[in-house]
């Protein structure tokens, strides 16, 4: 097959693209550089696609004796999720970049141009295993690694782009394995530190990268009888489940720990409250990407449901309407938002996802 590498500059892409050669796959190596800003450096282990990135990317390519490309994304990548992540913010919605990213970039216009091209398939670093069916059919599951699973923001993509992706790390035990790899292979970022954090918020200031786009939008914090209890510079800037930088005046009456248990932008309010308003066992879900077909869900159909990234998922069940699931759970979810990312799992598979609209308790 012809196999477009997604190089990032990391050792995990790294290491998927040289699986991806070994397999005897004409492979093409392609950075994409997401960033505005061309004088961009990576601080540390924050931020990604950085200049030192394209540069790490080049030279792997170059060890492996692959083409290598730049492709420059970068309104795209700002015109869909950084506004995605203004936008959901502003509404009072937790959203995942990650998410919009996966779904967007990395597997909507990469695997769109890998087409267009004549690529069949796109390679990624990501940690996840697709497993192909008797009849054909591909199913994404959970990596070999629970430790860096990445699944949960994989399950926006649908079965179509499923279809056209190759993720050579899910079988990897441990990122040290694959450092392992990369080293003996003589690719030169093999002890390359991790990204982390979101990479458009490269010095890890979320609340000011919000605050300088947004601006300052003073308002009062309430608690759940409706008595003021602080105040804020911008809603946008919570939380549902957040309990550090309220700063309020004064604890609470019993003196137990406050958290946010609601963001009304519309109003500009801010809700506090004790830990137990936290919980819920209802989930309804929106703009449904479902991957299992063969799963039928017009009725309650067992599951787990994941709200983070590398959360704890937790057993229910699901019921699917059109565009729309509800999930009921067996055990209260603490902290959860809307706009976070609802995805359904039947073992280590994915069978959906969607975007959290709605939580009761």
């Amino acid at each position: 097959m012809r196999v477009l590498a997604a190089l990032s500059g990391g050792v995990d892409s790294a290491v998927a693209a040289a699986r991806a050669v070994d397999a005897g796959h004409d492979v093409v190596g392609v950075h994409m550089a997401l960033s505005r800003n061309r004088d961009e450096h990576r601080t540390g282990s924050r931020g990604c696609c950085s200049i030192e990135d394209s540069n790490d990317a080049r030279r792997a390519a170059d060890r492996l004796g692959i083409p290598y490309y730049v492709w420059d994304l970068s309104e795209e990548f700002h015109d869909t999720v950084v506004t995605d992540f203004l936008s959901e913010y502003a509404a009072g919605r937790t959203p995942n970049p990650c998410v919009r990213c996966n779904e967007h970039i990395k597997f909507d216009t990469l695997l769109e141009r890998a087409g267009a091209l004549g690529f069949d398939a796109v390679c990624t670093g990501h940690y996840a295993r697709i497993e192909i069916r008797e009849d054909g059919a591909r199913e994404l599951h959970r990596a070999a690694d629970a430790a860096k699973d990445q699944s949960y923001v994989l399950a926006v993509m649908g079965p179509d782009k499923l279809s056209r992706a190759m993720f050579p790390l899910g079988t990897m035990r441990s990122k040290d394995e694959v450092r392992a790899e990369a080293a003996a292979r003589g690719l030169g970022v093999s002890n390359k530190p991790d990204s982390y954090d979101i990479c458009f918020v490269a010095d890890g200031d979320t609340p000011g990268f919000l605050r300088r786009a947004l601006g300052d939008r003073p308002g009062e914090i309430i608690d759940e009888s409706g008595e003021v209890v602080g105040a804020h510079a911008g809603a946008y800037a919570f939380t549902v489940g957040q309990r550090r930088g309220l700063r309020l005046p004064r604890p609470a009456p019993d003196g137990a720990p406050r958290y946010v248990t609601g963001v009304d932008t519309e109003r500009n309010v801010v809700t506090v409250g004790p830990e137990t308003l936290l919980s819920v066992t209802r989930l309804v879900g929106e703009r449904t990407v479902w991957l299992a077909p063969d799963v039928p869900a017009d009725s309650a159909t067992p599951c787990a449901a994941q709200v983070r990234a590398h959360g704890t998922p937790v057993p229910g069940s699901v019921v699917r309407a059109g565009d729309a699931i509800e999930v009921h759970l067996e055990t209260p979810l603490r902290g959860v938002a809307a706009g976070q990312s609802l995805v359904i799992y039947q073992g280590s598979r994915v069978i959906g996802q969607a975007t959290l609209a709605r939580r009761d308790a």
